[in-house]
């Protein structure tokens, strides 16, 4: 009886809350809903937030927070965590992918807890929809975003679970660079945010491995990169800080990255086989150390984004993060 009340109760919220979506990019189940956000230094600011819901009901579900240069994509990583009874949300944070309104400049960013409301935005309508178990996913710069956002409502966390896919916790940078010539360009970042890195004139090796496997949207995630702006390379290096020197999170969290770094500027094969945009020694050294529960899983020839790489690399990561979320999160019927 209890179950039958509760599934009454979540189609009535789901039937309230419909017509806040509309039909999303990726068709087939998918919806979208469009947060309007207060101006921003540079005027309208929105996010957007992608459904794919479960075909039985649950309370129990997913909010995926994308990286850098980047937005939601990932149909087959969707429809996983749906078929293991999960409702999956996915936000594309503002001035990225759906977010991305004319004349931005994208993925600019200031501060790291711009991207705070976005997320809080999300979990609002998560949780009015009738999910009470919520899982916190984040991807390279959303792993960075994700374990800050976590760390700021520590005291009151709003999720049960968090899982970080190869987090950006440090620069892929040599020593010079990481301790000499990174603060100076976010020290000046702070008087002059608007100035920026040349864009990029080619297109990067990572970028094209993926497009040869995956389709996805080249004006949302570029193969030719912007030049970052000082003001965006401020608030990483002040997000790293937190992650280097404060962050101590309360939930469970699984932290999953490649074997090995890869070097180069050419697409080679040994580029499907590893990480070529962070180093995964980086990750491990500081991933393992934001929270007393941190389950560490390193996925052999996994690329950066653990979840894009070829088929048996994907099945091990699945295979993975259910196995560990089934150890974490409660069945709906005994929370």
């Amino acid at each position: 009886m209890k179950r039958i009340f509760l599934s009454l109760i979540c189609l009535l919220s789901l039937a309230v809350s419909a017509q806040y979506y509309q039909p999303d990019v990726l068709g087939d189940g998918y919806r979208q809903h469009t947060f309007v956000m207060p101006d921003d230094y540079h005027g309208e600011v929105v996010s957007t937030l992608v459904r794919l819901q479960a075909p039985d009901t649950t309370q129990r579900a997913v909010l995926y927070v994308h990286g850098y240069n980047d937005y939601f994509f990932q149909d087959e990583m969707a429809r996983r965590f749906v078929d293991n009874g999960y409702n999956f949300y996915a936000i594309d944070l503002r001035k990225y992918g759906r977010s991305l309104r004319e004349g931005q400049f994208e993925f600019e960013a200031r501060n790291m807890n711009e991207y705070f409301a976005d997320i809080d935005s999300a979990l609002m309508v998560i949780k009015r929809e009738g999910n009470r178990q919520i899982v916190l996913m984040g991807h390279s710069t959303g792993g960075l975003t994700t374990s800050l956002y976590c760390q700021a409502h520590r005291q009151d966390l709003p999720i049960d679970a968090l899982i970080l896919n190869s987090p950006f916790f440090e620069w892929n940078f040599n020593a010079l660079y990481r301790n000499f010539l990174i603060p100076m360009v976010a020290f000046i970042g702070k008087f002059f945010p608007d100035w920026g890195l040349p864009d990029a004139k080619t297109a990067s090796p990572y970028g094209l491995s993926l497009i040869e496997n995956f389709t996805f949207n080249t004006e949302w995630k570029k193969l030719l990169s912007r030049g970052e702006r000082f003001g965006w390379i401020r608030a990483i290096d002040r997000g790293h800080d937190v992650v280097h020197n404060e962050m101590n999170l309360p939930c469970p969290i699984l932290l999953l990255h490649s074997d090995k770094t890869i070097r180069g500027k050419e697409l080679t094969p040994e580029y499907l086989t590893g990480d070529a945009v962070l180093d995964v020694e980086h990750i491990s050294k500081y991933g393992s150390k934001i929270g007393a529960n941190v389950t560490e899983v390193t996925i052999p020839d996994a690329l950066h984004d653990v979840i894009l790489s070829r088929p048996d690399v994907r099945e091990n990561a699945y295979n993975t993060i259910f196995e560990w979320l089934n150890n974490v999160i409660k069945p709906d019927e005994d929370k």
